[in-house]
């Protein structure tokens, strides 16, 4: 798990966005990353925590040195978790329920694309929470594929105390945005 920040993502700007990243490489290949990024709210935008996916594509070489696991970010599935999403996301970590909706989890439809989102407590095979994400895109569009891609990843006990601290961090900001004091105008 490691904290990151983009800086020079957005060099034009000079915005730079901390976010969260959970690696979760394993032996077979098969293992998954995820990145939580804050987006607050502001002017009419409501806030937000962005969730990128991506699943393991390559294995550490132990005989090559510096040869890490590597992850596919460029075919990456991104959510957009708001207010509500989070809020039950927080209901498993806190314990108030075992998953999202009694399993049935949360949809987002777009243009592109329908999206499942489930978030579960797990105590078999492992104890843990489980973040899964599944994405159906219809196609049917010029250039566009039909097709589904999904990823999973199984947060630790320890991670996931750690995720709920820091979504509950992230509510004042995804509903209200970043504090500012706004000079009243006129006679008071």
């Amino acid at each position: 798990m490691e904290t990151e920040n983009r800086q020079g993502d957005n060099r034009k700007t000079g915005v730079s966005r901390p976010r969260l990243a959970i690696y979760h490489a394993n032996p077979k290949g098969n293992g998954c990353a995820v990145k939580l990024e804050l987006h607050p709210a502001h002017d009419f935008t409501d806030g937000s925590v962005m969730a990128a996916f991506a699943r393991q594509i390559a294995t550490a070489d132990r005989n090559s040195p510096g040869q890490f696991a590597r992850f596919d970010w460029e075919n990456q599935i991104c959510v957009k978790l708001d207010f509500s999403d989070i809020s039950k996301i927080l209901q498993v970590l806190v314990g108030e329920c075992e998953s999202i909706d009694d399993g049935k989890g949360l949809f987002h439809r777009s243009q592109k694309a329908a999206t499942k989102i489930t978030f579960r407590h797990l105590e078999e095979p492992v104890q843990g929470y489980s973040f899964e994400v599944y994405r159906t895109y219809p196609g049917g569009g010029a250039g566009e594929a039909a097709g589904d891609a999904s990823a999973r990843i199984v947060f630790t006990k320890s991670e996931a105390l750690g995720l709920a601290k820091a979504l509950e961090g992230t509510m004042p900001y995804v509903c209200f945005g970043i504090p500012m004091v706004i000079p009243k105008t006129g006679a008071a």
